[in-house]
């Protein structure tokens, strides 16, 4: 039987490490019958398989099947998660637990907490990492408060009833700054009366109340009660559908961001961006020291959404955002919106995380709704390089279940990606003339699916060309070596891509840079092989650069993983 009478068979299947089953007697091709309804296809057709699904999409979901085993070491999860820490796993222990269960990267939110609390967080994450450094790192995010407009002090400190049809005045004036009441609500942005309309609604708590904006009168705003509600002390103010012109960064934040340079951490989750002189400012802020932490912006308003495109040209990557972003638009308009963003994102091969209340119910249950598990696998089916746990991690009673759980549902969805459609559409779309390091990231997997490669090894200093492979969304892991630790946790990021950390000096002399580069391919062969990444005999595509700097990526190399556990040539597929 020839390679394409075999992809023909692949009308219903369930995937195992050394085969792929079909479990009826139906085929593609109308001129071929079966006369058998279990037959076995070999591994090597993964290429044509993946073929199959870039020609239908509709023939592909059709023939999907349930029976996948995520237990199985060769299915890796590509998508990353990010997992909150809270006091109640805020100890080594918990925090091997979490690593162990699937957690790549650890959010800690500066809305809460003190410096030493945050700075536990970080001496007990990498104390877990001291522990076991073979296991894959942790990368640290520092997500900042952001800018925000809340309400003043209730006088007597009491919450007020309201009811719905009350009216009352929305103020600036300082007199009522700390002597709220049902007549006048201070409100800490002073702008407001000038930027806000009658006719535009003010959210207060997370939208629990409504106003309705009547007039402008001054420091005032009159408003209209929509709801029955309370009015309390220091609680959020949402805008929708208003430009406002806060700050990108507060003093608080600026100070925060300062503490994430000092400890060095890996990436920081920006709240509240509006504007690409946002992301500018957070980098000014970061400084020279903090020059390589990559910035991802979170997109929490309308303003934010309509400047995307800008903003997306001068992030490092993005973070759907969707808990403020469904008080600042609609929420029926969250998930066009999100859906959009993660396009974009895709296009451009930047990383893209979806967030809030992906399993929000396992905050309090041991297991989630149907629709949290649809909502996280529809999240990886968009194209999110990671998603996010808050509450459920941060203080839950099952975080390391709620995780266990989200690597579950992501490593699924990522079985029903048609990755061959996907790679001709994201290739269709690449700017012409592609610069070099791409050109080769995509032809590498081009190649692998050509190949039915088992992996694509990639050297890299900065982890450039690892995010462009990761762009092209291959089936097969794409294994990084490199030498720089931030790089090695900042990969995280991406989608597929496990970095392996080669802490070996570089060459002084620019003649042995092959032989460098060929023992960083044979040490990360020999991570792969331990791991069960890869498997004796298979195909691997090595991807390197010409020359022992940065960005010179130009270089594609196929493989055979070797036979031998102690001979490592290198050898060529002939």
């Amino acid at each position: 039987m020839g390679v394409s009478e075999e992809v023909a068979l692949l009308s219903k299947y369930s995937s195992s490490p050394d085969s792929f089953q079909l479990k009826d007697s139906h085929l593609l091709s109308s001129s071929a019958t079966l006369t058998t309804n279990l037959i076995k296809v070999n591994k090597n057709v993964l290429m044509s398989f993946e073929s199959l699904g870039s020609t239908n999409t509709f023939q592909w979901l059709a023939n999907l099947g349930t029976e996948q085993n995520t237990e199985n070491k060769h299915f890796l999860r590509k998508t990353s998660i990010i997992a909150t820490i809270g006091p109640k796993v805020n100890n080594v222990e918990s925090l091997t637990s979490l690593r162990e269960a699937g957690m790549n990267i650890v959010r800690m939110n500066f809305s809460h907490g003190s410096y030493e609390y945050h700075q536990s967080v970080i001496d007990n994450v990498r104390t877990t990492v001291a522990a076991n450094p073979d296991h894959r790192p942790l990368a640290i995010a520092l997500d900042t408060k952001g800018p925000e407009i809340r309400t003043g002090l209730m006088k007597g400190g009491d919450d007020i009833k309201v009811a719905q049809g009350h009216e009352m005045y929305v103020t600036v004036d300082p007199a009522y700054a700390e002597a709220c009441d049902d007549q006048y609500m201070y409100v800490d942005y002073t702008n407001i009366v000038n930027v806000i309309e009658p006719g535009k609604l003010i959210y207060v708590d997370d939208g629990i109340l409504s106003l309705l904006v009547l007039a402008v009168e001054g420091k005032n705003l009159k408003v209209r009660c929509l709801n029955n509600g309370v009015l309390s002390s220091r609680k959020g103010v949402n805008l929708p559908k208003t430009d406002v012109d806060l700050p990108a960064l507060s003093e608080k934040d600026r100070n925060d961001l300062q503490f994430g340079v000092k400890n060095n951490v890996d990436i920081v989750f920006a709240s509240f961006i509006r504007r690409a002189d946002d992301v500018k400012e957070i980098r000014k802020v970061l400084g020279e020291a903090g020059k390589n932490i990559k910035i991802i912006v979170k997109i929490e308003n309308q303003q934010g959404v309509n400047n995307f495109d800008e903003i997306l040209r001068e992030t490092d990557g993005v973070m759907v955002a969707r808990g403020d972003l469904g008080i600042e638009i609609p929420a029926s308009q969250v998930f066009m919106a999100q859906k959009m963003m993660i396009s974009k994102c895709n296009i451009v091969g930047k990383p893209v995380i979806c967030a809030t209340q992906m399993l929000e119910s396992m905050t309090f249950n041991p297991r989630p709704t149907r629709a949290e598990v649809s909502d996280v696998a529809n999240a990886v089916l968009d194209g999110a390089d990671c998603v996010m746990l808050s509450g459920e991690t941060a203080k839950g009673t099952y975080p390391i279940e709620s995780v266990k759980l989200m690597g579950e549902v992501c490593l699924l969805a990522e079985h029903a990606l048609a990755n061959g459609k996907i790679y001709q559409e994201l290739r269709a779309l690449a700017p012409r003339p592609m610069d070099t390091t791409e050109t080769i990231s995509s032809v590498a997997v081009s190649a692998a699916i050509d190949q039915g490669a088992s992996a694509i090894l990639v050297m890299s200093t900065s982890g450039n060309t690892a995010r462009l492979l990761s762009k092209y969304r291959p089936r097969c892991p794409i294994l990084c070596v490199t030498r720089n630790e931030q790089t090695s946790r900042q990969l995280h990021l991406s989608r597929g891509v496990y970095p392996i950390f080669y802490n070996e000096s570089r060459p002084q002399d620019e003649s042995n840079w092959q032989v460098d580069v060929d023992n960083r391919i044979r040490y990360g062969l020999k991570k792969a092989l331990d791991l069960g990444i890869v498997e004796k005999g298979t195909t691997v595509l090595a991807v390197q650069g010409w020359k022992g700097n940065a960005g010179h990526s130009n270089t594609l190399r196929i493989l055979s993983v070797p036979e031998n556990d102690h001979e490592y040539a290198l050898h060529p597929i002939e």
